[in-house]
Parts: structure tokens; sequence; C-alpha cells
């Protein structure tokens, strides 16, 4: 299946209520001022948008409302992967029943081996025929490369993959792999620059929430002929999202996100929250790193 994905994709943060329901004031607010910074597209429910520890109508309400707000200008993909394959399936259904562009899925925990996984992919992905589908490569027992030779075979409607890894080698194998027919992109931020020198056209993240621009302009000048000036904005944001890890990743995302005036509330678990005496030396230390001049970009 040929597709068009590229360019920079946030990983789409999920805003949550003080009572732990979806906001979908702040998502919708959150959502377009994503697009007013020129992103590419948006991935929602994954692992950022903590759509695996929500409930099945909560995530079918981020997708209507994504959607609807998104009006069509930008692509989207949607997660679906859970641990019930059938729940999956509703998912799949539901995002091509409402126009997403395409669906996406974690590997299944706890399964019993290669054919259990591949089984468990087909069926999520004859779900929804008429839209691609990227498998979420992250872990797993097969190798990257051997699963999606398989995937080949298997599902008329492989659209690539999302691969968060740091082996640029075996990025680079999955990029011949699939030519000019599907999309591969990378799912580490930390890695952006050296996922498009190995030739992903796009690249998923969490930190994409906050700083977009910056990883549209490590893209830009890398493929303008500015390595050096790629390589410099990819260090300057590699030292936002160390502080960030720092701290714990979700509660500090989401603390994050409060600085560039969206309340997303807490993590969901089993998340930890940042704790309230950390809030003051994070926003210190993410200061001391150019986190406003990054953000702004």
């Amino acid at each position: 299946m040929t597709t068009s994905f590229h360019g920079a994709w946030p990983a789409l943060i999920t805003p949550c209520t003080p009572e732990g329901d979806v906001n979908v004031v702040a998502l919708r607010d959150l959502t377009e001022y994503l697009i007013g910074k020129d992103v590419d597209g948006f991935y929602l429910c994954g692992h950022t948008g903590e759509g695996v520890w929500q409930s099945l109508e909560e995530r079918q309400q981020v997708v209507d409302k994504v959607l609807d707000q998104v009006q069509r200008r930008v692509p989207t993909i949607v997660h679906v992967g859970c641990v019930s394959t059938r729940d999956a399936v509703t998912l799949a259904q539901h995002a091509q029943q409402v126009g997403a562009d395409g669906i996406s899925s974690i590997l299944p925990p706890l399964c019993h081996g290669a054919e259990s996984t591949y089984l468990h992919y087909q069926a999520i992905a004859a779900a929804a025929p008429d839209l691609p589908f990227l498998p979420y490569l992250y872990g797993g027992t097969v190798d990257a490369l051997t699963l999606m030779r398989e995937l080949v075979e298997r599902i008329p409607n492989l659209g690539g993959a999302k691969y968060t890894g740091p082996n640029m080698y075996e990025l680079g194998q999955l990029v011949d792999l699939a030519q000019d027919r599907w999309t591969i992109f990378s799912g580490m931020d930390e890695q952006c620059l050296f996922a498009a020198m190995f030739g992903a056209p796009g690249n998923i993240g969490s930190t994409l929430n906050l700083m977009p621009g910056a990883y549209r302009e490590i893209r830009k000048s890398y493929l303008g002929g500015e390595l050096s000036r790629a390589q410099e904005l990819q260090i300057r944001a590699n030292r936002v999202t160390r502080v960030m890890i720092s701290f714990g990743f979700p509660g500090a995302l989401r603390e994050a996100m409060s600085l560039l005036g969206f309340d997303c509330g807490q993590p969901r678990l089993p998340n930890p929250p940042l704790p309230a005496e950390k809030r003051e030396a994070l926003r210190a230390e993410l200061e001391a790193v150019d986190f406003v001049t990054l953000t702004a970009m």
C-alpha cells in the first residue's frame, strides 16, 4: 500500500481533567496549537497518549474529537493496540469509520511466539482494510526486519512501521525494505537526525508536543545540506529530553506542557505524577537548557 506520510508528527498527549477524564477542551486547543506549529500529522492514543491505560470509549472519544478538530488539514494515525485482539479490532474499525488516515499497534504483550504476533496483526489490519496498517516496533521477541518481511506477505494493507529503537542499521534496513511502498517512521526523538540520515521520511515522538518546530528544522536542515545546524538542534533538543527523563518523563512532560499554557492534568496510572516539590526544579532546569527558544520555533 502506497502512502505519503512524512515529516514531524507529535505522539499526541491526552489531557486529563482533575477527575481523570479526557479533557476535551484542552485536547482540542492543543490540537489546534500544534496545527499552527505546522506539524505534518498526529499519532493518537499511543504510549504518550496513554491509550493502553484508557477504556475503549475514552480512546474512541479522543479520536473523534481530534479528527473533528483537524478537519483533514493533516493526516492522523490511530494507535489501536490492546492486550485483547478483539478490542484492537473494535478500535481499528472505529478509526476507519470516522476517517482516520492509518492505524497502528504495539506488539502484542504476553504472546506465544512469532505466529501469535502475525495472527494478532493480521486480525487488526483486516478490520480496517481501507487504511494502511503500521506496526509499532518496540521490544518483542522477533527482530523488526524478520517481522516486517513476514507481514509484507500476510497483510495487503501494510503501510510501514513506527520504529522506536536506537539501532540505525536496523532502521536503515527497514527503509530499504519499504522502498517507496510505505513509510518507516522513527520513534525516538533523540535519534531524529540520525534516522533521517538513514532514510526515514518522518518521525513521531513525545517531545514534539512541546517543540515540533525544532524537529521540523532538524529535518529541513539535514535535507538542505546544513548538517552542522541539524546536529546542533538535535543536541539542544536532547538536552530538554534528558532533563525530563531525569525527573520522570510522564509527569515532567505534563508539567512542561503547562509552561506552554496547556493544563494536561496528571498521567494515567501506572505512570507516576511529578511530585509537587520538584516542579520548580524542573522549570529551572528546562530554562537552563533553552526550553523557551526551542518551543518558540
